[in-house]
């Protein structure tokens, strides 16, 4: 049975829809008549071509124009308001970090305040690797955790800018960087929301930007850069970041022991690369280490694979099976964990078939656009070039990778995002170069596929869409709205989320707080059972206590009354 698009499912085909209208249109004027505005697009890339050889200038440009864009764009694309439970688990990795520590101490009312993704024992901390958290805390220490994203995302387009110089020559390594701004630097939920890959994205420019320019002048500058690399992405996608590091490992060990040619003198292979490297790789491991401890108290042990154990009765993998239900202390993760998760993956074939889809879909309205389907006559051209072979592995390596795990979203493969610019790139270059008899179509088939991307951006902006998947950067703000609210209000506050047993969006989460529980201004608590709730009300009695309904009124805000008390039971 066909399961029916919601809303937003067909927003997004809209979106697609007018996408591939113009590429229709750009297309058939592309093929009937290539060698219009000529001139004018000549002038224009002439002119770009020149500048993009400025390199270190291109780059700093590039991260200041995504900036003010973006800013820009602020009327139509508000500041993101979170609503995924990843995004708050982040944010409060991040409130714990902008307060000096890596993890907070386990709080004695932990039981209301039990939310998704976030561990309370041997410490209270997000679950995931702390890359994102410190984007975010830099943020808030300036102002506010999107200033955060804002200034990682513009990174993370300079960052494949500087990689696709060290792979390509200037002029196109400059538009690989503008096709990434354009992409993911406006209209992506990777610069909307709380829970992008800019971080991942940014440490494998730098991995795959160094080894180009390490065989080439084994600069102690690019091996810092290597090994950076490494270590964000070991502190960000570990997963997908440790497969997308092997490819790169066997080039930087056939470079080591000189292979590759001119080989360098073996001093200067062991000197200033391999001991600089070995030196950072070790510090990296010695932090992820320390990192651990301080947060499951086992250096070994992940904050998310702690999580895991805990919560989660799933597998990770298509081929894992699912272990025996766990009991939880509330209905939410009850019908999250033995209802919603169990009920998404069951080791069928149509199963496997399914999420594998849903990755296509996520991944592809990510990091592609339909105009590109115009290069497709350049692809077999890819698997020519014996540069572009690591580029290729790479890529073939993470899909892999990704397409192993049950669960889907963008992000996880942030790795590829500058592999998937450079192969990108090259399918333009070759497309370029291609003719019918004397027509030069290939250039204006060239030109159209990135005239689609600009009119996607543009439209998207228009539109006040922030991206094409609508559902990861789109929150609630009547929660910010009652928390607003409350914190101009005198006094501290408790906030009790009653939910509804039979009519609630296991998805729609509001009770998640920051580092500081006791001290903080407004506080959201679970509402449990009759004895849990008594123990709160009565470790909060300084703090007024309201009661909020999010799925019967996401606005309405009461004094709270137990439901087990007199007065409720007369109110029914």
């Amino acid at each position: 049975m066909p399961v029916p698009l919601d809303a937003r499912d067909l927003q997004t085909l809209h979106i697609v829809e007018i996408s591939a209208a113009f590429t229709l249109l750009f297309g058939a004027a592309a093929l009937l008549f290539p060698g219009a505005a000529d001139n004018f697009f000549r002038r224009i890339e002439l002119s770009l071509s020149r500048f993009a050889e400025r390199k270190h200038l291109a780059v700093i440009v590039l991260f200041l124009s995504v900036i003010v864009l973006r800013l820009l764009a602020l009327p139509l694309l508000h500041l993101p308001v979170p609503g995924i439970h990843d995004e708050f688990s982040y944010l409060l990795m991040a409130d714990t970090f902008a307060h000096g520590r890596l993890a907070n101490a386990p709080h004695p009312m932990w039981i209301s305040f039990e939310t998704f993704h976030v561990n309370w024992f041997p410490k209270y901390a997000s679950m995931y690797p702390p890359a994102q958290g410190f984007v975010l805390a830099l943020g808030q220490i300036v102002g506010h955790p999107w200033i955060g994203v804002l200034l990682s995302d513009a990174a993370m387009c300079a960052a494949i800018l500087w990689m696709l110089q060290g792979w390509l020559p200037a002029r196109w390594a400059f538009l690989g960087g503008v096709l990434a701004a354009l992409k993911l630097g406006i209209a992506s939920y990777w610069m909307n929301s709380y829970w992008g890959g800019a971080a991942a994205a940014i440490g494998a420019a730098l991995v795959l930007g160094a080894l180009p320019r390490i065989a080439k002048r084994a600069r102690i500058g690019d091996v810092v850069f290597l090994g950076f690399g490494i270590a964000i992405l070991a502190n960000s996608r570990p997963y997908e970041g440790f497969l997308f590091c092997i490819p790169a490992a066997v080039w930087f060990v056939w470079w080591l022991v000189g292979k590759s040619k001119p080989p360098m003198p073996l001093r200067v292979r062991i000197g200033q690369v391999l001991l600089p490297l070995a030196a950072m790789l070790l510090l990296t491991a010695a932090f992820m280490g320390y990192y651990n401890w301080r947060l499951t108290g086992n250096a070994l042990l992940l904050p998310h694979v702690l999580n895991t154990h805990t919560y989660h009765t799933t597998g990770l993998f298509l081929w894992d099976h699912k272990k025996a239900e766990t009991h939880y202390a509330n209905q939410q993760f009850e019908e999250f964990y033995n209802g919603w998760e169990r009920n998404n993956y069951n080791n069928t074939w149509p199963d496997v078939v399914r999420v594998s889809e849903e990755k296509l879909v996520r991944y592809g309205l990510t990091y592609f656009w339909v105009g590109e389907f115009l290069a497709l006559p350049a692809i077999p051209f890819l698997f020519r070039k014996r540069k572009t072979r690591l580029l290729l592995i790479t890529f073939l390596l993470v899909t892999a990778g990704v397409f192993a795990v049950i669960w889907s979203n963008a992000h996880y493969a942030a790795p590829l995002t500058c592999v998937v610019f450079a192969l990108a790139v090259q399918a333009i270059r070759y497309m370029r170069n291609m003719r019918i008899g004397a027509r030069s179509t290939g250039v204006a088939f060239a030109r159209a596929i990135v005239l689609v991307l600009i009119l996607d951006t543009g439209i998207s902006v228009a539109r006040g869409i922030c991206d094409p998947l609508l559902w990861p950067c789109e929150g609630d703000p009547s929660r910010v709205a009652i928390a607003d609210k409350l914190a101009h209000t005198p006094g501290k506050h408790l906030i009790m989320v009653r939910y509804e047993k039979d009519n609630h969006n296991i998805h729609d989460e509001w009770v998640y707080n920051g580092a500081e529980i006791d001290n903080a201004k407004v506080l959201w608590a679970r509402e449990v059972d009759a004895e849990q709730n008594a123990k709160l009300v009565a470790y909060f009695k300084d703090r007024k206590i309201w009661l909020v309904t999010p799925d019967s009124d996401n606005t309405y805000l009461e004094p709270y009354t137990s439901p087990d008390s007199p007065r409720a039971n007369s109110d029914e």
